[in-house]
Parts: C-alpha cells; structure tokens; sequence
C-alpha cells in the first residue's frame, strides 16, 4: 500500500519548511498520530526518544497533530505543546483530520511505519510499542541496506529557539502549612518554593534537567512533576517529608521534606504500568503517569488520579503501601460504586469535607467520590460522555467544559474548575446546581489553588501564577461541540469484528499458560450491542448491533502476549490497546470492522 502524501495546514519543528514523503524516499519514515492533551499520546512521545536516537541517521519521525478538541487545533496550543513536551521532531497540523483519515486511523495515538520505498509496512494503535517498532525497524534497515534502496544522514528538524524564563509551563500548586506556595515548575523538572507573596523565589527543588535522581534539593532530578500534596503534621513527622510529588513522566510519587530539601521516591518502580498488580508495597508497583495528589482521610491516607489508566489509586505514606482505589482502567464516564465506575484520565483533585472533587479531563466533566457506607460512590455533576464538550454556563445537566485539569474548593461551597481548553475558570454551586463562568482568556490554566483568601490561576501556557482577576460571575452561553473523529459507518445486525495483532520480528504469540489474547467489547449506551459484548479469548467475534439504534460508540480493549522466539530466557511483553470507536448505522454500511493494535493493516488506506 502506497502511503498517501503529507498534507496539512502547517510544520512545525521545520523552520516553516513544508516536507512531502517523495523527499524521505530512502529513509524509514514513522507517522505519530498525536493530540496533546491523549495522555496516551505522551507516553509514546516517551517510547520514541531512544528510537530516534538509535536510528538517527535512517528514521524520519513525524508527528501529525490530529485534535481531539478544538483548542487542540489551534496553531497557537500545538506549538506550546512542541515545546512543552520536547518534541524534537517535524510535526505536521492535521486540523480536519484529512490526513487521519487518508491513513484510516482510529485511535490516539497511531503509529504508521513506512518503508524507504514509501510503502505503508507496519501500524499499531496505542502506547508500549517500542521494542516491537525497534525491530520492526531494524528488520527494515537490513532489507533495504541489502537491496541498495536505504539512504543515511540527514534531518529535517529544525529546533525552535526558547525563552528563559522562571517558569515554564506550571501545572500545579499548594499552600504550605508556613504560608509559602509551592509550585510545580513542569517544564523545568522542577518545584518551586515561593514565599508567602508567590512572587519571590526561596529554593528550588529539582536541578532542572529531566531525571529520576534523589537526594538534596539542587541535586535531584524530575520528570515532569505535577500535583503536590501536603501531609498532616503528624504523618509528616513520622515519614519524614512533608510533602508528596506527582511525578508524572517519571511514573512515581516522591516525598519532599521541606525542612532538609531532601527529595526521595516514595512510591513507583520508574518503569510504567502496562498490566498486572497495582496494588502492594508501594516501591514495588509501576505507576502510570500520576497527574494529581491530594490527603484525604476517608481513603486513608493521598488518592492519586492515576491519568495514564483512568483509575485512582490511594497511598499510604505510614505503611508505605498503594492499592486501586477506583476505576477499572476502561476510560469513560460511568458513576456508581467505585470499584466499577468509569473515568477518563482524571487530572485534577479537591477536598470538600467528605467529598473528593475531581476533573475527568477527557470526558470534560467535573465529578465526585463520596463514602457511601462500607464503599464510595461516584457521581457527576458536570459532564456528558468523551465525545461532547463546548463552553456553556447553567444549570449542570446542560453545562459544558472542555478538557478541563484542575479544580480547587472555595470558602463559600462552590466548586472552582480550571477549565483549561477554554482558557476559563468555572464554578459549580452544589446548592443550586448551576455553573458560572469567574474568568477567561487565560493561557491553559491547569491548576488552582486557594491562597491568603485569594484565587490563585495557574496558567500553563501563561508561564505564571496570578491572582484571579475579579470575582463577578457571569453567564456564558456558547455553542455545543463534539469530537470531530469521523465515525465509522456501518451495516445494522450481524458485523464480523477482529483486532489485528502480529508480533514483530523475532517474536511469537505466548500460549505458554494459556489463551496469548483477550477481547473485551461493549457499548455506549449498552443498548447498542445485541449480542457480542463481553470478554473472550478470540481476537475475532460476529457482533450484532440492536436495531433502532443509529449511533453510539463501540468500546473495545484487546490484549495479546508474545515472547521472544528462541532462547533460554525469553523476553515477553504484554501489549494492551483500548478503542472508543464512533459508530453509525447506514443501509449499505460495512459488515465487517477490522482494528489494528499491530501489524501490517489489511484494508488499504483511503484512497488507494
């Protein structure tokens, strides 16, 4: 299959310069199909690093930017998000999603290997791909050097000249028991001690170079920090930090102790949760992308918003132990017991008495956990499903945020939401149930923090803390809006559906206990799928969709293990991939869905 040329509305990473693939013949080319705010997608900016450092003189790595929401398409947010995320690579706006679907993508993110003669060789859908595309790569650089057709050197990067500043991109914020705020200086790998002003800097914690070292404050080392939470008194003392880090691309916890400055790892492994135990001695348990903190005693001890799996977790700094506290890894918005609800890269914490706050970023809602008996219960005040969202103030069953990461309890019972895609700050009021709108045109605020009586708007892409300005609300009233990811139209009744999984070169599926896959398939809302739903072992199933039923999204996540082929010890891995596919019924619609979590795609890519 001939892969379609790059087109768009714009490079960047290029010095302006538009790049076609005619031009990348010879070299192996990678297509990332990102969006900034798929925490997905971040991680396999992660996984690609050593790729492009191993293969830099015959990978081409270009990213196409294809926006979930519409913030995301704007050019001005996805070229804070180049710099925010160190992406040293061409990326390519894709806002219509032309490209995307040129390429037949339906997931955040895809992967398209293309080969030095321009052939679409390898897809994979989803994150842990990296040892799967490094052979896939390698495979390739041996074929081609062998036939005469691999061309080495050269680059089409161009970096972007950056501005010093005291802070770059700051997510997060709190109040220390002494006054001073404590901020988490993103994009500088670091945390920032201010005095009581928030204006004038006493010490950082962090060197602010990218890291996973421990140990005195000017010494050690973060990789992306985001939420901090304080601890009371009495456990500080016994632990021996105050404070706990959400070192978010370091996939740990860290303890900060702010009389010494002393920084260690209190939870985490540093590798990323993939499958498996979440629950355990708290060094000992991967961690996936930890975006916010907060103590909260119900739960006994600091609910983590674990974003990179859509669950919530609780550590215990006494015992030194983490557990799943909610959620069960499918992403989307259910309420209900906790141990069954759905949530959606949860980015965002507040204490309310006994209520637990939190903004669901992907599904743009703002929900809460209370105790309900020996359990909790979750439920939603703002927010419709993962694919609607818009700015709309009123009463909460017709509100709308977008992408919303932060949230904070004000000292008159309403809710403060840091509604992030739409630059605004929201509130909800629990009493009447209506939302406001307190501020906008702000820069990506992500975080919120209630300091000496004021508001305080951690504005990201702002690069700065500042007072909330005014503290009138008004009514914003605007358009409704939905994902624009085009659905995928099929027949009503019977549809034959498979997942793709091929293991790379050198690897074999691992039946060796067992079934090697796992299928699991349902529905929003439920009632669209008849018979099919459920978990199998088979990578293929016929499902039938009810009729009467126009539209609605299939939820799928599949599974497979494979092992090294050979050898006294093989290596093995688990590759898991999960897809919310936008489906409409049509007379004459396929019957038949093929989704590639890996392998080289069976329908051709559109147009060709």
């Amino acid at each position: 299959m001939r892969a379609p040329e790059l087109t768009g509305e714009g490079w960047l990473n290029t010095g302006g310069r538009r790049i076609t693939l005619a031009e990348l013949r010879g070299r192996v080319v990678l297509l990332d199909f990102w969006t900034s705010g798929c925490i997905n997608c971040l991680h396999v900016l992660d996984e690609l690093r050593p790729l492009e450092a191993e293969f830099a003189d015959v990978l081409v790595t270009i990213g196409v930017h294809s926006p979930k929401f519409l913030h995301e398409g704007e050019a001005a947010s996805i070229e804070a998000a180049v710099r925010r995320y160190e992406v040293h690579h061409p990326v390519l706006n894709d806002p219509g999603m032309a490209l995307w679907s040129q390429y037949a993508v339906r997931a955040w993110p895809t992967l398209v290997v293309i080969d030095p003669e321009g052939y679409v060789v390898h897809v994979a859908a989803g994150e842990g791909h990296g040892e799967a595309l490094r052979r896939v790569i390698a495979d390739l650089v041996a074929k081609h050097e062998a036939k005469g057709t691999l061309r080495r050197g050269g680059s089409p990067y161009v970096p972007v000249e950056e501005q010093a500043g005291e802070l770059r991109f700051p997510s997060k914020a709190v109040t220390t028991d002494g006054g001073r705020v404590l901020v988490a200086d993103t994009g500088h790998h670091s945390i920032v001690e201010f005095a009581s002003d928030g204006e004038t800097v006493i010490r950082r914690f962090g060197s602010g170079k990218r890291g996973d070292q421990d140990g005195p404050f000017d010494i050690a080392a973060f990789a992306e920090p985001s939420g901090i939470a304080l601890l009371p008194g009495e456990i500080a003392r016994r632990v021996g930090y105050h404070a706990v880090v959400a070192d978010s691309a370091g996939h740990r916890l860290r303890g900060l102790d702010l009389t010494t400055g002393e920084v260690t790892t209190v939870a985490g492994t540093g590798n990323q949760w993939r499958d498996g135990t979440d629950t355990g001695r708290a060094l000992d348990i991967d961690l996936t992308s930890p975006w916010d903190v907060v103590w909260w005693p119900p739960a006994g001890g600091v609910v983590v918003a674990m974003a990179g799996n859509h669950t919530l977790s609780v550590f215990d700094p006494a015992s030194g132990t983490i557990r799943r506290f909610a959620g069960t890894t499918v992403e989307g918005l259910r309420d209900g017991d906790v141990h069954e609800a759905f949530f959606a890269q949860t980015s965002g914490l507040a204490v309310d008495g006994d209520k637990l706050w939190l903004a669901d970023a992907e599904t743009s809602a703002l929900r809460w956990i209370e105790p309900d008996g020996e359990s909790f219960t979750v439920r939603t005040a703002v927010g419709v499903d993962l694919f609607s969202f818009g700015h709309t103030d009123g009463p909460a069953e017709k509100a709308l945020l977008q992408h919303p990461l932060g949230v904070a309890a004000l000292a008159d019972g309403r809710i403060a939401v840091a509604d992030t895609y739409n630059g605004a700050v929201r509130a909800y009021d629990p009493a009447t149930r209506r939302v406001t709108t307190l501020a906008t045109g702000l820069a990506e605020p992500q975080g919120l923090l209630v300091h000496d009586g004021r508001l305080l708007v951690v504005e990201s892409a702002g690069n700065r803390v500042a007072p909330l300005s005014g503290d009138e609300a008004t009514t914003v009233t605007g358009d409704a809006h939905a994902v624009r990811r085009p659905p995928t139209v099929l027949a009503t009744g019977d549809v034959e559906f498979s997942v793709v999984f091929t293991p790379p070169p050198g690897e074999k599926l691992d039946d060796r206990y067992g079934p090697s896959t796992r299928l699991e398939i349902s529905a929003s809302p439920p009632e669209l799928l008849a018979e099919g739903g459920g978990i199998g072992t088979d990578l293929t199933r016929r499902i039938r969709f009810a009729e009467g039923v126009t539209e609605g999204v299939l939820q799928v996540v599949a599974q497979a293990a494979s092992c090294d082929d050979g050898g006294e010890h093989p290596a093995c891995r688990i590759t898991r991939q999960d897809w919310g596919v936008p489906v409409r019924f049509e007379t004459g619609g396929e019957r038949a869905l093929s989704l590639v979590m890996a392998g080289e795609p069976k329908e051709p890519v559109a147009g060709q």
